[in-house]
């Protein structure tokens, strides 16, 4: 039986007497991909947090104190106000694919993915494991970016448990988008391609540093396309309570990206899809 091809039936880990639990052994196998994920992030900080925490400084000084004084107010607020959520976001969404599409690619390259597929874990449970890491490291800069937003800007917090929904979303979205990547990845060029060519682009015209409603109509129509833009809308209407799109919606599309992709990633797992380059 080749590695990819064991099914869902040969993982099921079925209890046997004198065995370890399902649930046990499921446990066990996600929290050693956490851990090994975390110790990863925290081992190598100068390149998962430092830069972007750099890059985010960056961000405040030249477009918020330097040209946003000559902007203006945007969106009935200060302008470092306003970007302050986007970059907080941008840096969540950069941050949380970067960790899932390197760790998961890496562990292909270096073989040591079979491991894993050859251990009694079902194939969500390894999606999950990768995903979770990808969250903390979304979440960990994020919190670094947001320390260094309040030296520039006040944050008034207004609805908590929306910045906290849409943040966590948003990083599972990105997190599992990295997995894809990751998956279908047969080189490094490959690992980059996204990020560089659909990632960055989507979030600059995601409403990080302007409200859409500068847009003639027919751009701010081509804008409610972009899932970013809704994403880091619902984030700054945590914070400002204004927002360009409809925050119901908003969370409706972020639950819809997560579960599919979700699914989709399982699947391809199940296939073994991207194991055996």
């Amino acid at each position: 039986m080749s590695i990819a091809g064991t099914d869902a039936t040969d993982r099921s880990g079925s209890d046997t007497p004198g065995a370890p639990s399902t649930a046990r052994t499921r446990w066990v196998g996600f929290k050693t991909i956490m851990v090994r994920e975390y110790d990863r992030i925290i081992r190598i900080w100068g390149q998962t947090i430092v830069p972007p925490a750099v890059t985010a400084t960056l961000y405040f000084v030249i477009f918020g104190a330097l040209i946003g004084r000559r902007i203006g107010p945007m969106g009935g607020v200060d302008y470092m106000q306003f970007i302050a959520p986007g970059l907080i976001m941008m840096a969540v969404i950069t941050n949380s694919y970067a960790n899932v599409v390197s760790s998961f690619f890496g562990a292909k390259f270096s073989k040591h993915v079979e491991e894993m597929l050859v251990a009694p874990l079902p194939n969500w449970v390894i999606v999950i494991g990768y995903v979770g890491g990808g969250v903390v490291r979304g979440l960990l800069v994020g919190g670094v970016v947001t320390a260094i937003s309040l030296f520039f800007a006040r944050l008034a917090v207004h609805h908590a448990g929306i910045i906290v929904a849409a943040v966590l979303l948003t990083a599972i979205v990105f997190s599992l988008g990295g997995f894809l990547n990751a998956m279908f990845a047969k080189n490094f060029e490959q690992v980059n391609w996204i990020p560089s060519f659909v990632l960055t682009p989507l979030t600059y015209f995601g409403g990080v540093f302007f409200s859409i409603s500068l847009l003639p109509p027919w751009a701010q129509t081509l804008s409610y396309a972009n899932p970013i833009l809704h994403m880091v809308n619902a984030f700054r209407f945590g914070f400002l309570g204004t927002s360009d799109v409809n925050v119901t919606l908003a969370f409706a599309l972020m639950v819809a990206f997560a579960a599919v992709m979700f699914a989709i990633a399982v699947a391809l797992m199940n296939r073994g899809v991207g194991m055996r380059e």
